[in-house]
């Protein structure tokens, strides 16, 4: 008789051993792909122009300091070299006697009031056109704008013409208006774009809440602005505190001169003295005030310049 042996169900599991010796499958690496590369290439040499960059930029300050603490012979013998004694009667000696205390008082007076003015003025013209519609607001607007494309040595005469008629010629509250106005038209252009990124909607509670214009801008939006204050107040600062070309024509008075002033007088006076290492002693200290200040905000300027995209 022939038996037949029936096969195992379709389902049945295979044997442990027929699982412990399945082949593994090995994984083919993909191909490197041509766009990181190509990205990797690119970043190497973005970095290396910010490095070359960062260093023909810091050179030069790094070789003013060194060179403020040299004496004047060590200066054209080994102008590379560092000093062997720091000289600090270089700076005592340019502060003293080339009067830098106070061409340094005179700037800190006229950029700290004309700096307070026009953030002040700059913030509130700046939320008016930004949060109100009225009539005229876009041309009040452009104005501003238009304000920017000015050029300054276009004004000057007739500036000079009305701050002697209304008797700020040579004042420091005269050099100080001058300065708001000039800074203005920069300062409404970029805050108002600043409050037009902030919530209307703290605004609008506020204002149900009771609280007039007044407080709600002050104690609301303003404290919210403060990015955006920060950064436009470091731009008008270095810009306030490097002006050359209104003080010399509206400030002649040599009690109320400032410090462009006074480092370009003490650049001609030093081409009779030889005293070139006071002369770089007085540049070094007007640079520091800069420097500082970018230094300790730089942050607060490169959060108030993206806030309005991070929005």
């Amino acid at each position: 008789m022939k038996t037949t042996e029936t096969p195992p169900p379709a389902d049945t599991p295979p044997p442990a051993d027929a699982v412990r010796t399945r082949p593994a499958v090995t994984k083919t690496a993909a191909p490197p792909d041509k766009k990181s590369k190509t990205g990797g290439v690119l970043n190497v040499f973005s970095h290396g122009v910010l490095v070359i960059w960062a260093i023909l930029v810091a050179m030069p300050l790094l070789w003013a300091v060194m060179t403020s603490f040299k004496d004047d012979k060590s200066i054209f013998t080994s102008p590379w070299s560092l000093p062997d004694t720091l000289h600090f009667e270089n700076w005592s000696r340019a502060w003293t006697q080339a009067h830098m205390s106070d061409y340094f008082l005179n700037t800190l007076l006229v950029v700290a009031g004309s700096l307070a003015g026009t953030l002040l003025l700059g913030s509130m013209a700046a939320y008016v056109l930004a949060r109100f519609e009225f009539p005229g607001n876009r041309f009040i607007y452009y104005l501003f704008i238009g304000g920017m494309s000015f050029p300054i040595i276009l004004a000057l005469v007739p500036l000079f013409y009305v701050m002697n008629n209304m008797g700020l010629l040579n004042t420091i509250h005269g050099l100080i208006l001058v300065y708001i106005a000039y800074s203005l038209p920069f300062t409404v252009f970029f805050l108002t774009s600043f409050f037009r990124t902030l919530p209307t909607s703290v605004a609008e509670a506020a204002i149900i809440d009771g609280a007039s214009h007044t407080r709600t801008f002050f104690q609301v939006m303003l404290p919210m602005a403060k990015p955006g204050l920060i950064s436009v107040g470091i731009f008008n600062f270095l810009g306030q505190w490097n002006q050359y070309l209104l003080p010399t024509v509206l400030n002649t008075d040599p009690d109320n001169k400032v410090l462009s002033q006074g480092l370009v007088q003490l650049a001609v006076s030093q081409g009779y003295k030889g005293d070139w290492s006071g002369l770089f002693a007085g540049l070094v200290m007007a640079m520091l005030p800069v420097l500082a200040a970018y230094i300790i905000f730089q942050r607060q300027v490169v959060a108030g310049l993206t806030a309005g995209a991070l929005k």
